[in-house]
């Protein structure tokens, strides 16, 4: 069929202005770029005058840094019909497209009530018909069940690859037919491609996939009334021409649609079919013999015998031939929804996003990081309730606070975890008891507890995810898995991701004073015994960091710990440190925010290899190993 076009030289000088237009649309950034802005109070929303337009960022504060995240924009990767947003809004779109008066969403496809097989997909404004091919991979399938267009398996097996209802499942052989599990009905089918509209320097053809795709994007170009423009070429309105041999098109009123041919599912492998001239579909050009057994691998299997390749890949043996399949997985361009991270659990085929596990920190004269960020200090010589499971009571982690023969301070002295009919005791200088009796390290409760050591620290384990740090000095971390978000309460707050009402007390209100929200949290009888902390005045701190040992705490600032300022502002853990050094009653208490910093630095995947050596911080191991030599050599 002829092409109707319009004049070549106006269909290059158009796509030429419509190509320049890629590179300023790859390169939207989704954050904002420039000087750091510090913060002190940790996961607070920030309001920055720079931005003009504040409803597209969100930023806020971030291990003490100012992070000012991008609204979450729909992907626009491939899309070259992009338009401008209004101005109420913030994010690009890709041009979708309109059927009968409906309208669709570009990436979307839907069907025709009286014909489930007819499907149409909308791609940059184009739509594309087409026809699904069944496919059943069993030997009796039962009839298509109502409104849907394949019959269906028992079962959801596909060449010894279990579907599962979250995941479908192609074939290496024909990496177009999709198999879907729905209650343990197995659906496959085949549907032809969408009609890319990108420039053909633009397509990305990638062995083993499905459907090419185009790279980049750019924005909508209108072509003259009535005319319509896919890839680089122009067409008049009325026109009808191929894309190529499997695509029919129209253009009409501006709008193109396509018809598209969806080939044949083919069994033989992929080396073995063959694309002839002029043809839309490949076809398998060898007839192999059906034969009792497969070789793969340098291995024999039998007709039926599965086995595994890899993570993604499962094999069977059908008739002597070999038929693989493997999931489908998520595009790796993806980003995870907020609190979660991605994560590719060994053994596993595809990625996933796993929501993080709160982390509660308290170090020094007791310094606090909740599970939702807020940073606080809390100075008080009593036993307190740090986090437990308020709603189903699963666990209780208590903390006994001590004075150290101080006027002004406390540090953390015991921590007492409980879960179920175990209570475990961690105490200074490592010490440990399982249900009142002193326990060697490691230590195991089947299925229950696991107590280990690493250089600095214990680590206690727990079937139900709890994990707690302690160094056996000051430093102690709560992990609770994202299964209990919003469910927990005490002085580490209550994991909700709301970092304003961190303060809630034992009595549910919100308070402002972290002295009177930490006093609420007194547990027992103790509060009648405890002893009353008296605070200094300002004079008296200003005195305190005046001191010669505050050039202890500039060590935080140094080139020790350089590798970890650009992720995480030492600014309030220096703060901390000034304060600990006011009334130390050790000659190392600089250390403890030290080592609540490198902790957060390793969180972070920085490593600080020689922190301890360079800042003369030792770890309880190393003092035993020294105290033991010296009573050696008095020996």
């Amino acid at each position: 069929m002829e092409l109707t076009r319009l004049p070549s030289t106006l269909a290059l000088a158009l796509a030429l202005a419509f190509l320049s237009t890629t590179h300023r649309c790859d390169a939207t950034s989704e954050s904002i770029i420039g000087s750091r802005e510090t913060c002190d109070i940790e996961g607070e929303d920030i309001t920055v005058d720079k931005i003009l337009n504040t409803s597209c960022f969100r930023c806020i504060c971030k291990n003490g840094f100012v992070e000012c995240l991008k609204q979450q924009c729909p992907n626009i990767e491939g899309c070259y019909a992009l338009l401008d947003p209004r101005d109420d809004e913030c994010c690009h779109k890709c041009t979708g497209c309109m059927q009968n008066g409906v309208y669709h969403a570009s990436d979307t496809e839907w069907t025709e009530e009286n014909d489930p097989c007819l499907i149409f997909t909308c791609k940059a404004g184009v739509i594309t018909e087409s026809k699904l091919r069944c496919y059943t991979p069993c030997s009796h399938p039962k009839a298509a069940p109502s409104g849907q267009c394949c019959p269906i398996c028992e079962g959801c097996l596909v060449n010894g690859q279990k579907v599962t209802e979250d995941r479908s499942v192609t074939t290496t052989e024909d990496p177009c037919v999709t198999c879907k599990c729905n209650k343990g009905h197995l659906t496959c089918a085949k549907q032809a491609c969408p009609t890319l509209n990108c420039p053909s320097t633009r397509i990305v053809d990638v062995s083993g996939e499905c459907c090419p795709h185009c790279r980049g994007s750019a924005r909508f170009f209108s072509p003259p009334k009535g005319a319509c423009m896919l890839g680089t070429h122009l067409y008049n309105s009325g026109s009808e021409f191929y894309m190529d041999h499997c695509t029919r098109c129209t253009c009409v009123n501006s709008a193109i649609s396509c018809i598209r041919e969806t080939c044949p599912v083919l069994e033989c492998p992929r080396e073995h079919q063959m694309l002839l001239l002029n043809r839309c579909c490949p076809q398998c050009l060898l007839v192999e013999e059906s034969r009792a057994s497969c070789s793969y691998g340098g291995r024999t299997y039998v007709d039926g015998e599965n086995w595994k390749l890899d993570s993604c890949k499962t094999c069977t043996c059908k008739q002597g031939k070999v038929r693989c399949a493997m999931p489908q997985c998520p595009p790796m361009n993806f980003r995870c929804p907020p609190n979660s991270k991605l994560e590719h659990p060994e053994g596993q085929c595809c990625p996933r996003c796993v929501e993080r596990d709160g982390v509660c920190t308290v170090f020094g004269d007791p310094h606090y990081r909740t599970f939702d960020g807020k940073f606080y200090s809390f100075k008080g010589a009593c036993k307190y309730q740090l986090v437990t499971d308020c709603f189903s009571h699963t666990f209780s982690i208590r903390v006994t606070n001590d004075a150290r023969k101080t006027k002004f301070s406390a540090w953390t002295k015991t921590i007492a975890i409980k879960i179920g009919d175990l209570k475990v005791n961690l105490g200074q200088k490592m010490r440990v008891k399982v249900n009142g009796k002193k326990v060697n390290i490691p230590y195991r409760v089947a299925n229950q507890l696991d107590i280990n050591r690493t250089d600095d620290s214990v680590i206690v384990n727990t079937r139900i995810g709890i994990k707690v740090h302690w160094d056996g000095i000051s430093f102690l971390e709560v992990s609770v898995p994202s299964s209990y978000r919003g469910q927990l309460c005490g002085l580490c707050g209550n994991f909700n991701s709301q970092i304003k009402d961190d303060f809630t007390a034992r009595h549910g209100r919100v308070v402002q004073d972290p002295q009177q929200f930490g006093q609420s949290w007194i547990v027992g009888g103790a509060k009648k015994t405890c002893p009353r902390t008296k605070f200094g005045n300002n004079t008296r701190q200003r005195r305190c960091r005046e001191r010669k040992d505050q050039r202890l705490c500039n060590r935080l600032k140094s080139q020790i710990f350089y590798p970890c300022h650009k992720k995480v502002n030492p600014a309030m853990y220096y703060k901390a440190c000034l304060q600990d050094m006011c009334e130390c009653p050790t000659q190392h208490c600089y250390c403890e925010s030290f080592v609540a910093y490198a902790h957060e630095c390793k969180r972070l995947d920085i490593p600080l290899p020689h922190w301890r050596k360079a800042t003369r911080c030792r770890t309880v191991w190393d003092q035993s190993i020294s105290s033991t030599n010296f009573a050696r050599r008095l020996h």
